[in-house]
């Protein structure tokens, strides 16, 4: 004797009431930087970073608005100056402070 399938119910059948919709996801706004140095880019630079307590790339890009080789060679300047000290030299991210009036 065969069994008798069981009839399948009418809730949810497996599928959901509606498919889910994905999100077209966030967009950041493009950044406009500072590709090339003017004089009062240069005289900010000079006046307000060796104020800075933590001072590396990213945080030049962030707060001056500059290019990343622009921030770069401003760091690499301040530091032939002695206005600011290196504290970690790491292949991809270069750390600095500002530079007391003593010596080392």
């Amino acid at each position: 004797m065969a069994k008798a399938k069981a009839a399948p119910t009418s809730s949810s059948g497996g599928k959901a009431a509606k498919k889910k919709k994905w999100s077209k996801g966030k967009v950041k706004d493009k950044a406009v930087h500072a590709v090339s140095l003017d004089k009062a880019t240069f005289d900010r630079i000079m006046k307000e970073v060796p104020t800075f307590r933590f001072i590396s790339q990213s945080i030049l890009i962030e707060r001056l608005k500059v290019n990343g080789s622009l921030a770069r060679v401003a760091i690499r300047h301040l530091e032939k100056e002695g206005q600011i000290k290196r504290i970690v030299h790491h292949s991809s991210q270069l750390i600095y402070t500002r530079s007391t009036g003593g010596t080392d």
